[in-house]
């Protein structure tokens, strides 16, 4: 029997393992990445801290009573995307069929690789071999025959691990498992799967399809009835598009001062619009995110003539939207988006309309992007940026995309 070969490989807590690399001294410590300030969040811990219970999107004063002696550290995502292009090279060095799903995760379909390299797991064995000993980098990886099952298995593997699914082995593996397992379980199909008495993976398999169906609606119901038998058919995607590019912030005291918003929402578009040059895509409309004391959020989006990347004209829509936006007794969240996202080479310039003169912008702003990739990030920026006679560009801790570290391992 052949072997399988959809690998999914995971970097173990990524953020917190670059900086615990970068820095000799916090190795063996509990680190966080992000929580600075009484009003942050944790955007990644290291396995010291989870031991205390520290995870992703818990509040940073949560997190420092759950360990004092914790290192918080700064999110530097531009140092953490370039190490995760540094992965995916490893990766695409053993196949083209590599399709990232964050920074630190991503699919594989090594079948072609096969005969040059060997099995599936004796290349995974390879990968993950190379990632520590190039990168400093643990890595687990789960192989399987199918996606789901791939990743389910990466899951179990952790930390730095591996878990292989045998062809044929498969429902032996999965029906035991809890139904919270499958892609698309989350507490209210969970809810509902629970009150017609299912809990495991093979209890799902059990129900008729057409009793699925009328349980939980159509789509979830046919969705789940072939995963409950691990039918999925998805290959592994290289090209998967990005759908979004964004930064958001949680300010430490609530803005009610609207020109200090209009300066905030300034900085980000910027950044916005830096990322998407850096990864040569535009965008054709632009969402503004308000969070208020009171924890409602509401957002907004406009869509534009035509896609950009200039932080000129994401900026115009923003304000706009910020403009139209009751500011209430406070803003605790600030976010800024571009969405539609599009391939940078379809851009086609027509005249302006809106006051922006677009190649003059757009040199100026590709300038802007050269000087920071020879100087550093915060080398140069907008008089708009400038706090206490210093630039405040944020770059270190912005947060953006669908490929951002989720931190489920």
């Amino acid at each position: 029997m052949s072997a399988p070969s959809i690998l999914h490989l995971d970097l173990d807590a990524f953020y917190a393992s670059v900086e615990q690399r970068e820095r000799p001294e916090l190795r063996g410590r509990p680190v966080v990445v992000g929580g600075l300030g009484n009003r942050g969040v944790v955007a990644a811990a290291s396995y010291e801290a989870r031991a205390f219970g520290i995870h992703a999107a818990m509040p940073s004063a949560r997190a420092r009573r759950a360990c004092p002696d914790a290192v918080f550290v700064a999110p530097r995502l531009e140092l953490y995307s370039r190490v995760s292009a540094d992965v995916m090279a490893i990766l695409r060095s053993a196949t083209p069929l590599v399709e990232p799903l964050s920074l630190d995760e991503a699919f594989l379909d090594v079948a072609g690789a096969e005969r040059r390299l060997g099995s599936g797991p004796e290349i995974a064995v390879m990968l993950r071999r190379r990632i520590a000993d190039e990168l400093g980098l643990a890595a687990s990886v789960g192989v399987a025959g199918t996606k789901m099952l791939a990743k389910i298995a990466s899951d179990d593997a952790k930390p730095n691990g591996m878990l292989v699914i045998e062809l044929g082995t498969e429902l032996q593996y999965l029906h035991p498992l809890s139904v919270r397992r499958l892609w698309g379980v989350g507490p209210a199909t969970r809810k509902k799967l629970a009150a017609i008495g299912v809990t495991t993976v093979g209890e799902l398999a059990q129900i008729p399809e057409d009793a699925l169906t009328r349980a939980l609606g159509a789509a979830v119901g046919r969705h789940l009835a072939a995963l409950a038998w691990n039918r999925d058919a998805r290959p592994v995607e290289p090209q998967r598009a990005t759908k979004s590019i964004g930064h958001e912030e949680t300010f430490a005291v609530d803005r009610t001062d609207r020109a200090e918003l209009e300066r905030d929402v300034l900085r980000m578009s910027d950044l916005v619009a830096t990322r998407l040059r850096a990864h040569a895509r535009t965008a054709r409309t632009v969402q503004l995110k308000l969070r208020y004391s009171d924890f409602t959020t509401i957002t907004r989006a406009h869509t534009l003539r035509e896609p950009t990347d200039l932080a000129a004209v994401i900026d115009r829509a923003a304000q706009g939207l910020l403009a139209a936006a009751d500011l209430g007794t406070g803003v605790r969240l600030l976010g800024v988006t571009a969405m539609q996202i599009e391939d940078g080479a379809a851009v086609q310039e027509s005249l302006p309309f809106d006051g922006t003169d677009r190649p003059e912008q757009a040199a100026l702003e590709r300038t802007l992007d050269a000087v920071r990739a020879r100087f550093g990030a915060d080398s140069v920026g907008r008089a708009a940026h400038t706090s206490g006679g210093r630039l405040r560009t944020d770059r270190r801790g912005s947060l953006w995309g669908p490929d951002d570290e989720d931190e489920k391992d």
